[in-house]
């Protein structure tokens, strides 16, 4: 990720609800909301909201899918993934150990979510 992307993906999350938006999203991958079950979940008005989620959107942060008449809006993980490694890109510089608690903060939550989803999909 090059600076200016990351940048503008900062300033994006740099608002209270475009941060929120961006967590509701995250938490409801790999579906998706409809733009207005993201505007009614965060009591936020509905063209009020569309300024919020455009502004994701330019940021590369959330994509969105029409599906009939709806507009489905996700997270991008991708997006995520590469912020993250922008953020801790020369944490180390050869040391693992410095990186390790990041890591081992990450871990937990993904893995728990993955061994959950793989009993139910048991």
């Amino acid at each position: 990720m090059e600076s200016e992307q990351a940048i503008l993906a900062f300033a994006a999350l740099a608002q209270s609800t475009r941060l929120d938006v961006f967590r509701l999203l995250i938490e409801h991958e790999p579906h998706g909301l409809p733009a207005g079950e993201v505007a009614r979940r965060l009591a936020v008005p509905h063209n009020t909201m569309s300024t919020h989620l455009a502004v994701l959107t330019r940021a590369g942060l959330i994509g969105a899918e029409r599906q009939s008449r709806t507009i489905i809006y996700r997270a991008n993980l991708d997006a995520v993934r590469a912020i993250a490694g922008f953020l801790v890109k020369d944490c180390c510089r050869g040391r693992p150990e410095v990186c390790e608690p990041l890591v081992s903060e990450l871990s937990p939550c993904c893995s728990k979510t993955f061994a959950a989803k793989e009993a139910a999909d048991d």
